[in-house]
């Protein structure tokens, strides 16, 4: 992460940037899809789906849509563009996530007691940061250039990351209510008895390098590259499939101890637990 201080429409897939390109229509038009890619998750969504906070660790639709473009407008419009005006001086303090560097924030548990500003607020919001930053890239010097190429890649690899939160952060919304509202419509798939090739991958494990090396984008939690010793192990050929694990939930996954570590099956006691979080079950 970055220290300040040194829908009834099917989602796209997201697909991690590449790296910042020099080409001033490249790195424009890359920021630009960064941007509809995110508007595009929430274009569905009424207002009030947006404004809804269901436990302290989800926030409103309408807060990542700002706070990503808080990001862009605090550590690169802000310092590097003498002719931008900010939105609203409020937003600093409403759409700080814990850049402590930056300044105080709205407490996150109460994310969802905002009634103002409204989605409409928000969307205007982006669109004088999304309007400012496309100004920025387009028309910088090379000193500037340079200088924010890799804020842009930065903010463009946080903005992806709160694409896939406002996702999880709406699942959870929606799965509260007793009405079941869909994200999206169901996409029918072909049922199959058998995947053919399903299997087990032995890995005689061992002495192995991981982490990211070389040039390119990376977040600091994922270098240095180093060593760890892996002990031999066995990894599916395939994604459990939601079939394979109604199988394991009537085969007693629930009721036995021994499918689990001694935490999760403290976990499955005292919560009782009996299938994964969003499953129902009806009619038996």
């Amino acid at each position: 992460m970055f220290d300040a201080a040194s829908v009834q429409q099917p989602a796209r897939p997201i697909e991690r940037t590449g790296e910042y390109n020099d080409d001033g229509n490249m790195a424009r038009d890359r920021f630009a899809a960064v941007r509809r890619e995110t508007e595009g998750l929430a274009a569905n969504l009424t207002p009030e789906d947006q404004a809804i906070q269901s436990m302290p660790d989800v926030s409103p639709t309408k807060w990542h849509l700002a706070h990503t473009s808080w990001f862009f407008e605090t550590f690169i419009l802000g310092p590097y563009d003498a002719a931008y005006r900010v939105f609203d001086p409020a937003f600093a303090y409403l759409f700080n996530s814990y850049y402590e560097a930056v300044g105080p924030r709205h407490p996150r548990p109460e994310r969802g007691l905002l009634s103002r500003p409204t989605v409409d607020a928000v969307g205007a919001y982006r669109d004088h940061v999304t309007a400012a930053m496309l100004r920025l890239i387009e028309q910088a010097d090379e000193r500037v250039s340079r200088a924010v190429a890799p804020l842009v890649e930065l903010g463009l690899h946080h903005e992806q990351q709160h694409q896939e939160l406002i996702l999880m952060d709406i699942k959870h919304v929606f799965s509260i209510n007793p009405l079941l509202p869909a994200y999206q419509a169901p996409r029918l798939h072909a049922l199959r008895s058998a995947m053919p090739g399903r299997g087990w991958i032995a890995s005689a494990g061992g002495l192995v390098e991981i982490g990211h090396a070389g040039p390119g984008f990376a977040f600091d939690n994922e270098g240095p590259r180093h060593k760890v010793w892996l002990d031999p192990f066995r990894l599916a050929s395939h994604p459990v499939s939601c079939g394979e694990y109604l199988e394991f939930i009537a085969d007693g996954g629930y009721r036995r101890s021994e499918f689990w570590l001694s935490d999760g099956w403290a976990t499955v006691a005292t919560q009782g637990w009996q299938a994964p979080l969003y499953w129902h079950a009806e009619d038996g």
